[in-house]
């Protein structure tokens, strides 16, 4: 990091606190997939480009799949998923924003598009927030600004000849993830200079090196000047870490453990950290108990709905999800709880029904031990 630094490190965002004090009065719901959502609109080519004449009408390359520019030429559709998630009970909705940065929009040249579709998908993400809390006063509803795991790996070659060949660098990644954290952040015309989310997820972890560098970057964020415009750091937002546990080996794709996993990550402080996507909740729950024995901050849980079948749809009912939630709840392992693939607006209704009244997992005082990992977890006394 720079030695040249002349603002002190920013300060805590009002978001802290709000966030701490729901994780301690109940279990919080988070919201469901966006992706398997997006898809029951049949959205066509010209949705993606904005209609015909629309603003990508001649962009050279296809579009359709990139539901992240959906918060640009459809902020309709997403605003109503959105909404239907706040109406069936979540408290956090992530923006769509999984896929928006500098790498990933790579494949759809859409690169110089990255602060816009970022900051585009945060004001989306805010205005059905705000409408969920006009319709119910006193309620608050938080915006987490979604950050995935990029389709590029540090960790791993592509080429099966050239095990030393990395697609990026780290410098790249790095740069990637900054480029996007700084357009979510950043403050809303309408907001009176508070970030454009409440709160940043780094989700679907299968790769920790990937991980560790969106990590760098948020913490490069919130310590240092913007290098485009000098402005100071923007005021620090609770991080929320999600990993994939791909199997039932137990392991992320690069082969850690959950427990190697946590102590790869503990030492940036989570807000709160936990296990998303891959699996379904009933596969989950012995890596979910592995993290909340030993996580130093709440632990949060969204399954899919079950695995995919032959026909690449979800077959886990929303009773179904909701009845395994619940055993993790009344088992204390889980401070929040959601849904990732092939969960709907009606799985989160069910989701928080079945969770209400349980209180979350009691968070336990911090390690005294040394905690080190590779693969596999160190702990030395």
């Amino acid at each position: 990091m720079s030695a040249a630094i002349s603002f002190p490190p920013s300060a805590e965002s009002p978001s802290f606190a709000a966030l701490r004090e729901l994780f301690a009065r109940r279990i919080a719901i988070l919201d469901g997939a966006m992706g398997s959502m997006v898809q029951t609109y049949k959205l066509a080519e010209a949705d993606f480009r904005g209609g015909e004449g629309g603003r990508f009408a001649a962009h050279p390359h296809d579009l359709q799949g990139n539901n992240d520019l959906l918060g640009i030429t459809r902020p309709d559709v997403i605003e109503g998923i959105h909404a239907a998630y706040f109406e069936a009970g979540a408290d956090i909705v992530e923006t769509n924003t999984f896929n928006s940065t500098a790498i990933s929009q790579a494949d759809y040249h859409l690169e110089s598009l990255v602060p816009e579709l970022n900051a585009a998908a945060a004001a989306v993400a805010r205005r059905a927030a705000r409408a969920a809390e006009a319709a119910t006063p006193g309620r608050r509803c938080f915006v987490a600004g979604a950050i995935g795991p990029l389709n590029r790996t540090l960790s791993m070659s592509p080429d099966v000849n050239r095990p030393d060949y990395r697609a990026v660098t780290w410098a790249q990644v790095v740069a990637a993830y900054a480029q996007q954290i700084r357009a979510l952040v950043a403050p809303a015309p309408d907001t009176g200079g508070a970030p454009g989310v409440d709160a940043l997820l780094v989700e679907t972890i299968f790769d920790t090196l990937n991980a560790k560098a969106a990590l760098f970057a948020i913490e490069t964020v919130f310590s240092e000047p913007d290098p485009a415009t000098g402005a100071p750091p923007p005021p620090r937002l609770p991080v929320m870490i999600s990993v994939t546990i791909t199997d039932a080996s137990g392991r992320t794709l690069s082969g850690q453990t959950p427990e190697a996993f946590y102590n790869s990550v503990r030492h940036v402080r989570p807000f709160s950290v936990g296990i998303n996507c891959a699996l379904g909740g009933a596969a989950m729950r012995p890596f979910i108990e592995e993290l909340a024995r030993i996580a130093e901050c709440p632990v949060t849980c969204y399954p899919n709905a079950g695995l995919p079948n032959a026909f690449g749809g979800y077959d886990e009912t929303p009773a179904d999800m909701a009845r395994v939630l619940r055993q993790f709840a009344e088992a204390g392992l889980v401070n929040l709880v959601g849904g990732c693939c092939g969960s709907t607006p009606a799985h989160i209704k069910a989701i928080a029904e079945a969770v209400r009244g349980l209180p979350p997992r009691a968070v336990p005082s911090p390690h005294a031990e040394l905690r080190l990992s590779g693969l596999e977890p160190l702990t030395l006394p």
